[in-house]
């Protein structure tokens, strides 16, 4: 499972620069599955997720897709440390994400619904509406397995 380096150009170019912000960069400093930051992880995500897409021919749009895989986790805390979120994370955290996403971009009716369902089954309203949210769900299941399992990164760079 690689991705050429045309593919790795395209999503460069679907995420603007939004992997660059001050903000994303924070995810950095959060680890999400055992030694893999929150970053590494959302950016497994989003390769898998438009792996996905292409090879399978599914027909997501790729900006759509790229950018709300990347913003899916964009919650900005360790949810290792007690008191420095919300109890529940699994359940609360999209809705964080989505805020904070929401706050700094503007964002389509896809991405949000990417951001706001990746948890589903878990955030049992927060159903994925559209095929992109259904792609990235099915792709963040599957990174993280592998991320808690493995311990190391399925789509490194």
């Amino acid at each position: 499972m690689r991705l050429t380096k045309k593919e790795r150009s395209e999503i460069r170019k679907h995420l603007r620069g939004l992997n660059l912000t001050e903000e994303a960069q924070l995810m950095k400093r959060f680890i999400q599955h055992g030694r893999i930051s929150t970053y590494e992880h959302v950016l497994s995500v989003t390769r898998f997720s438009f792996y996905l897409n292409r090879r399978l021919h599914l027909g997501a749009s790729d900006s759509e897709l790229v950018r709300g895989a990347f913003l899916h986790d964009f919650y900005l805390y360790d949810w290792h440390i007690s008191d420095s979120h919300e109890r529940l994370h699994g359940f609360h955290h999209p809705s964080v994400a989505l805020k904070n996403a929401m706050r700094l971009y503007t964002l389509s009716p896809v991405e949000q619904n990417i951001i706001q369902s990746h948890m589903w089954p878990l955030t049992l309203f927060s159903l994925p509406k559209c095929r992109a949210a259904v792609i990235v769900c099915l792709a963040d299941k599957i990174c993280s397995t592998y991320e808690t399992l493995v311990r190391s990164n399925p789509f490194p760079c």
